[in-house]
């Protein structure tokens, strides 16, 4: 059954969440064609809270340069697309902390969701995959359907979450599928394109959570925002797992990390500093955050200590004991099963010989002289290495309280003088169980760090390689018009200028012709040389395709571009190639352009910069030429 008919159900209930007060109305404001960011900026002033907000996320988002103090700022900066998403996103926040949806944890929603977008901005940061702002709201919006499912259909809905125990994603569809005739996804879709999120960000919210089917393109933007999305998740899921649930979730991490080119030591950079951001904005936004270890210690944590095992192997046991008659009796039944024993008196002398040899097992008294068991147990805990070591306590008679501390302290088993072989057998069977299940872990984990350190440098090497031409090392026609995308957004939002330089090598055809097609790729590689090292820093070259270049100039004015232009074109000209055993001059053509008033799209300005080029060729070729108001200006050959 379609699930169209349950939303048009749901938007003329109004059941589904939807903004109020200024977020409302900056939206209906953002439908206007003749709405201004000046226009926006004095409708948020009216809510003082949200406009600190966005002030904070310009400022976070900038990264660098100077700060944001006004809201009219902020605005400018974000541009009116990412400031109708986040006045959306923290007006939602505001009114949904809690529900009618029993089963639903509404601050663990919105926690996961805070922390998910955080994730999908630092991975936009990292990747470019697109601005961290739009990726922000992707995030925080990706499991929207949910709260909407439990906002619409509060006791049905909790039935299922009960049902399904919530956090398989593929079941939790299935049984709203079953019950409700619509998933969360298609709903998050639904409302994402009715708040007038682009498709680019709809499509891999729907389909993200849909492992097993390929909705997208290999290499395509489409995919690399579901990718990341997924990532984000599972980041936001490791920061809600409890401690004893996170080694659930580390396999699904690193393989996630892996597919968007990220390995264990990037991924740690990225997690570390994002949960001090999830902790700042839960304060700012009112939203429960949980503590997390740094990523190291994550992936590094003992395993979990149930075990399936029966038979006992060899172990290397420590035994601490400062009564000799009782060691001694030990020691001898220990040896007689196949284990290497080592001794010590007391607990100061136990800790210092574990530091050498490693034990596997420690069995030691309770009460002794200097360094007590329980003295021992923690400051072996306290230790890396000690925290993977199984404790067993011998003592006399005990209270329960007394028991229960010792547990708590890091104990993982008793052992009641005087010890007899049976029930220390029984123990030791125990401890040998969770040492292969420790060893076992550990070569899967080590496995696993290489099987996703592989593929994260192997994705790192196809996408490179999807984006860079072969001949020339440059960015590629796919990879330039992401860049230009990216400067063009840039500039729109902070109205900064932009200009484009095309560049064409004069009479390539002549050069082919001359010498060959070896002849004519050692032209376009010396091109693209002199070009790259000629450019300024901040510029960007690309080659789109055949004898022709891209020059993107981030922040640069028309007339600063032309200056550059005529530098790079007197840098080709005065340089002699070497075509086999012979030098060649070559000379290029250049056109530029750049954003103005009247240009409303990132084809205007190619096609401006197009036909400068064109009149630069028609002229006489190696010069310059640019539009300006429209009109075709010449500069020198």
């Amino acid at each position: 059954m379609s699930a169209l008919p349950v939303i048009e159900e749901l938007r003329l209930s109004g059941a589904l969440p939807s903004p109020k007060g200024v977020a409302l109305a900056v939206m209906e404001l953002c439908r206007s064609e003749t709405a201004t960011l000046d226009d926006v900026a004095r409708v948020l002033m009216a809510d003082p809270a949200l406009s600190g907000r966005l002030i904070r996320q310009a400022n976070a988002a900038a990264m660098a340069g100077r700060p944001v103090v006004s809201i009219g700022e902020a605005v400018r900066r974000l541009g009116l697309g990412p400031v109708k998403q986040l006045s959306l996103g923290f007006s939602l926040v505001d009114q949904y902390g809690d529900g009618a949806c029993e089963a639903f944890d509404y601050q663990a929603f919105w926690s996961h969701s805070l922390l998910a977008g955080l994730a999908m901005q630092s991975l936009a940061r990292s990747n470019g995959v697109g601005p961290p702002d739009d990726l922000f709201a992707c995030g925080l919006f990706s499991r929207i359907g949910r709260l909407a499912l439990a906002t619409a259909y509060p006791d049905a809905y909790g039935e299922i979450l009960v049902a399904t125990g919530q956090r398989d994603a593929m079941a939790l569809t299935a049984a709203e599928h079953g019950r409700l005739q619509i998933d969360h996804n298609q709903l998050a879709a639904a409302m994402l394109a009715d708040w007038g999120f682009p498709p680019a960000l709809i499509e891999p919210v729907q389909h993200y959570e849909d492992t097993g089917a390929n909705f997208f393109e290999a290499g395509s933007r489409g995919l690399r925002i579901c990718e990341s999305l997924r990532l984000a998740t599972c980041i936001a899921d490791l920061g809600h797992r409890d401690e004893a649930d996170r080694h659930e979730v580390v396999p699904d991490l690193m393989c996630m990390a892996g597919r968007v080119g990220v390995d264990e030591a990037e991924l740690g950079e990225l997690l570390d500093p994002l949960i001090g951001q999830w902790h700042e904005w839960g304060e700012l936004l009112n939203v429960t955050t949980r503590e997390l270890p740094p990523f190291v210690q994550i992936v590094d944590a003992p395993p979990p200590r149930s075990v399936t095992e029966n038979d006992i192997g060899a172990l290397r046991i420590l035994l601490v004991d400062d009564e000799g008659s009782t060691r001694e009796l030990v020691r001898h039944m220990l040896v007689d099963s196949g284990h290497e024993v080592q001794l010590a008196t007391d607990g100061r002398a136990a800790l210092a010989l574990a530091v050498e040899c490693r034990p596997q097992v420690v069995i030691t008294d309770w009460v002794m002289p200097a360094m007590d068991g329980l003295e021992l147990t923690r400051a072996l805990r306290a230790t890396d290495w000690g925290q993977v070591i199984y404790v067993v306590m011998l003592t006399g008679a005990g209270s329960e309280a007394r028991i229960e501390a010792a547990f708590k302290d890091g104990v993982d088993d008793f052992l009641t003088k005087p010890v007899g072989e049976v029930e220390l057998r029984s123990r030791l069977r125990a401890a040998c169980r969770y040492v292969r299940l420790r060893d076992d872990w550990e070569r899967d984990r080590a496995q696993l760090k290489r099987i996703a350190s592989e593929l994260a440098v192997s994705n790192r090497k196809l996408e490179q390689a999807a984006l860079t031409d072969a001949l020339t090392g440059l960015p590629n026609r796919r990879a330039g018009m992401t860049l230009l995308e990216q400067a063009w957004s840039a500039s729109r939002r902070g109205d900064l200028p932009l200009s484009l330089m095309m560049v064409d090598v004069d009479r390539f055809k002549a050069i082919n012709d001359g010498h060959g097609h070896a002849g004519g790729d050692s032209a376009l590689a010396a091109v693209a040389k002199t070009l790259r090292a000629e450019a300024r820093k901040d510029d960007w070259v690309c080659r789109v395709g055949g004898e022709e270049f891209l020059v993107i100039c981030p922040n640069t004015a028309l007339l600063e571009a032309a200056k550059a232009a005529e530098r790079l074109r007197h840098a080709v000209r005065q340089r002699s190639i070497a075509v086999g055993n012979r030098k060649i001059e070559v000379t290029v053509s250049i056109g530029l352009a750049a954003r103005g008033p009247l240009t409303d799209e990132i084809d205007t300005l190619v096609r401006d910069a197009d036909k400068a080029l064109y009149a630069a060729k028609h002229a006489g070729r190696n010069r310059c030429c640019l539009v300006r108001g429209g009109r075709i200006h010449l500069g020198p050959a």
